[in-house]
């Protein structure tokens, strides 16, 4: 085999690279782009603050698994934070501070294992998982697909 084969293979590797390696502002604007695509709540006012606190390689996987982190205002006080295992959708209400912490916690968390239960998980502002309880179904936004893949 000639030097120029094994030159030209690292060539064509480098050049592939860019496609897959994204810079974390790429992935944050990604998921700020597939929650704009999904969520009904969306406002990238809501979404970014909270997406830019989530680390990036959890971002990562959510984007390789097709979850998505949509803000929802619907959710109570006492159930702000809301894990929609058949859709894959991560929720949380915006507008309770603890809100935002408790979700990036249960992101990172579940991401680092890659474990997404089908069951719907409900937490309270203090990050305790509830039982039981009642929370607003999650609707897509009309048209868009949630493309969540379990391995």
């Amino acid at each position: 085999m000639s030097r120029i084969a094994p030159v030209g293979l690292f060539v064509l590797a480098v050049a592939a690279m860019p496609a897959f390696a994204q810079s974390d502002r790429e992935v944050v604007e990604d998921m700020v782009t597939r929650s704009a695509n999904v969520c009904p709540g969306h406002s990238t006012d809501l979404t970014k603050p909270t997406l830019k606190t989530v680390p990036v390689g959890a971002l990562r996987v959510m984007l390789e698994r097709g979850l998505v982190l949509c803000p929802d205002r619907r959710l109570g006080a006492d159930t702000p934070a809301v894990f929609y295992g058949r859709v894959g959708v991560f929720a949380w209400n915006p507008q309770i501070k603890e809100a935002s912490t408790v979700i990036v916690k249960q992101v990172d968390a579940m991401t680092r294992k890659d474990e997404y239960p089908q069951d719907t998980l409900v937490w309270d502002a203090n990050g305790n998982v509830l039982k039981q309880q009642t929370v607003p179904a999650f609707e897509a936004k009309p048209g868009a697909a949630v493309l969540y893949h379990v391995r």
